[in-house]
């Protein structure tokens, strides 16, 4: 069975588990950027992780019933618009080649939909995603509603389709782990690449052009996100973008980017310097953030909580924040007393990690459930799960902090599958260390 396919029989196993009904999970609309020009488009991940399907103007329909039916509306074959905009699979040979139960054209939608929801007792979908699809179900309960004369009844209850979903895209097959693994080799070389082209004189952009480049080369078909490059002071604006600093001697860059291939996201960041060459006090402060990234890793391991990596990161982080005067101990107190007060925050104010997949902040609960009225737990790791492991330090001027540091921005980040006994770091090839980095640059 394809891993679609099999995705498909899980979902409607579970709606069968509770009652059955209809499952309705359209993929993401065209979005127009300016005149008659489109945005690139992508699909929407759910829909894509159910169909493998990337065409636009589709719906998945899953129906748990006596018979259990997977139905894809589309777009029908058009001869005139593949002219101008390319091949379309139309209903039939989107039903062969997906290995779909039945297949409509997307125009017949609100004439069929009605059908499939009469007598079912549940909707699945996205509850309150957008507008738009709220519109459709309200329009096709109402045309179900419409024959209560004549015995027939409308679902009566809606539930969330994503709860299902987002436990299943949490963890992760060997086909997924595949694609993944080849996203980060890509994303690897792509970082060792601009760390290559780096120098004096050039601007963030051309450090960008170079990642995106190798993407491309690679077969990647997006970047997975907005890429971050951030010469020198920039480096302490988290969600800084590409822009047009230039590179100075003496500074460092730090670049956040990751190429998307087959749907599946990586997400690497690394901080070098521009000349090659770190300076005393940048070596001090990276050697700090490697030692928590190290410190976050080996508490990645199946049966630790999510938490546990980011509490084992922080404090290698605040004791380092001490060592360096970045924090005065006189003023702060102890290391217990820098992470209960989090007087870290000035200089570390986000977590050290989140899930990764199709989505480069990834769907999946980050607490297990709980009784009623009790708090929820960190979640718990699993084998298969998929995460990113990134703390930094990052100092902007401030009285009573050492001006050395000022400027300084710095975080490591790197994609870790949990295994059996701990977890494997699919972006490795990445050049991290203090050596690695300079004997790249050096090369």
């Amino acid at each position: 069975m394809n891993p679609y396919a099999n995705r498909r029989a899980r979902v409607l196993a579970q709606m069968q588990a509770q009652g059955g009904g209809v499952a309705i999970i359209p993929t993401a609309p065209e979005v127009m950027r300016n005149a008659d020009a489109d945005y690139p488009y992508r699909h929407d991940s759910y829909f894509y992780y159910l169909t493998g399907f990337t065409e636009p103007e589709a719906t998945l329909v899953l129906v748990a019933g006596e018979k259990d039916q997977t139905i894809l509306f589309c777009r029908e074959k058009n001869e005139e618009r593949e002219i101008w905009d390319g091949y379309r699979y139309g209903p039939e040979a989107a039903r062969e080649a997906f290995g779909l139960d039945a297949a409509y054209s997307i125009a017949s939608i609100d004439t069929e939909l009605p059908k499939l929801m009469a007598n079912a007792p549940a909707l699945f979908y996205a509850l309150g995603s957008s507008s738009r699809l709220d519109d459709q179900i309200k329009g096709w309960l109402n045309a179900v509603r419409a024959q209560v004369r004549a015995g027939v009844t409308a679902p009566s209850a809606a539930i969330d389709i994503r709860v299902i979903l987002n436990e299943m895209r949490l963890v992760k097959d060997a086909y997924e782990i595949g694609i993944m693994q080849r996203a980060a080799d890509i994303t690897a070389e792509a970082h060792a690449r601009a760390m290559r082209c780096s120098r004096a004189g050039l601007r963030e952009y051309h450090l960008e052009a170079e990642l995106l480049h190798e993407f491309r080369r690679n077969g990647s078909q997006f970047p997975a996100y907005g890429s971050i490059v951030a010469a020198g002071p920039n480096a302490c604006v988290l969600h800084y973008r590409a822009g047009d600093a230039e590179l100075r001697d003496g500074e460092l860059v730090l670049i956040d980017a990751g190429c998307e291939l087959d749907s599946y996201a990586s997400d690497i960041t690394r901080t070098f310097p521009v000349s090659g060459k770190f300076s005393g006090s940048q070596k001090a402060l990276y050697e700090i953030v490697l030692d928590a990234q190290y410190a976050a890793i080996a508490a990645t391991r199946p049966g630790a909580r999510f938490t546990d990596g980011h509490d084992a990161a922080l404090k290698v982080l605040a004791q380092g924040m001490l060592d360096t005067g970045l924090l005065d101990k006189n003023k702060v107190g102890s290391l217990d007393d820098v992470i209960a007060n989090g007087n870290y925050r000035q200089f570390y104010m986000h977590r050290t990690g989140h899930w990764l997949g199709m989505d480069v902040h990834d769907v999946g609960d980050y607490r297990d459930p709980a009784p009623a009225g009790a708090e929820k737990p960190w979640r718990t790791l699993a084998p298969g799960m998929v995460l990113t492991i990134e703390p930094g330090i990052y100092v902007r001027p401030a009285e009573g902090v050492p001006d050395a540091f000022w400027h300084i921005g710095i975080r490591i980040e790197d994609d870790a599958l949990v295994t059996t006994d701990g977890c494997d770091i699919l972006t490795r090839k990445a050049p991290k260390t203090v050596a690695e980095i300079e004997a790249v640059m050096k090369g």
